[in-house]
């Protein structure tokens, strides 16, 4: 109300300044003859003048104003919609970028299926993951309506992952090699060359340098940096030559005889999307 007052106030004062100017002209208009002017005359004719151009020149400046004020709310105007329209193509080009990743994951997903024998595997989506117990496990959208059973090796296009640590009808957790509680260790073989390899047990997960531990090599062998490291599918649920990375740092201890081999894992841990089982099959093993 008090915002409608003061507007009406300015279009009066305007108004009237109007009024004025035009008067003042009219006054202007009816001194200005051939004859000559007397002092009083030339005196209002002057000051009618000057006050004239004083109301012209106010008046340049409050249409001048207006018009400012109309461009900047029509620039703004202009502004907002463009806004308007790069956010949604922002939101646009987010959900491009996701679908084209799921694309990507699903094609190697379908890669990865080729390669195994028809039957050994199951296909599931990570549906959710504990944020506070990230490398611990995660929840897939598979259970025992689907065929999957505990201690399930699972598996991503770039490696292993887990294995499956407790199942319900329609959802399944899995256990990460990333997991804190590493109860059972894991048997592992590293390829030094076509006819050599080593054997190991990754025991545990390092999160600040993002490495494997294998421990238990007695042999005193050269072991070349990134050479492949493997399951054996010896003493536990995971088939043989199933990838877990590549070796990134080696020490041995005091006496220079058992080594502490550190593998860099083939698998991004931080982003899992889709993940395959594979069934329990004495006859399957992936190569």
């Amino acid at each position: 109300m008090y915002k409608k007052k003061n507007i009406e106030k300015k279009y009066l004062v305007i108004i009237i300044l109007i009024f004025l100017a035009f008067l003042l002209s009219f006054f202007s208009f009816i001194i200005v003859d051939n004859r000559k002017l007397t002092f009083i005359e030339q005196g209002i004719k002057d000051t009618v003048l000057s006050i004239n151009k004083v109301f012209v020149v106010a008046g340049n400046k409050i249409k001048n104003k207006i018009t400012e004020v109309k461009t900047r709310k029509n620039l703004y105007e202009k502004y907002r919609i463009i806004k308007q329209k790069y956010e949604k193509v922002e939101l646009m080009s987010a959900k491009y970028d996701e679908a084209q990743k799921e694309i990507n994951e699903l094609n190697k997903i379908l890669k990865l299926n080729k390669s195994l024998s028809q039957n050994s595997y199951l296909n599931a989506m990570v549906v959710t993951r504990n944020i506070g117990y990230w490398y611990n496990t995660i929840t897939i959208d598979k259970g025992k309506n689907n065929g999957v059973e505990k201690n399930m090796a699972v598996i991503t296009n770039r490696g292993l992952i887990g294995n499956v640590a407790s199942v319900s009808n329609f959802n399944s957790t899995i256990k990460l090699l990333t997991n804190e509680d590493m109860n059972s260790k894991l048997s592992v073989k590293i390829k030094i060359n076509n006819k050599k390899f080593v054997y190991g047990l990754l025991t545990k997960y390092n999160k600040k340098n993002k490495l494997f531990s294998i421990e238990g090599i007695a042999e005193n062998t050269n072991i070349p940096i990134d050479s492949v490291v493997t399951t054996t599918g010896l003493g536990n649920s995971f088939p043989s030559g199933i990838l877990i990375g590549k070796v990134k740092n080696i020490t041995k201890d005091n006496f220079d005889l058992a080594s502490t081999v550190e593998v860099e894992s083939s698998v991004n841990f931080d982003d899992i999307s889709y993940v395959t089982l594979l069934k329990k099959d004495k006859n399957d093993k992936v190569n």
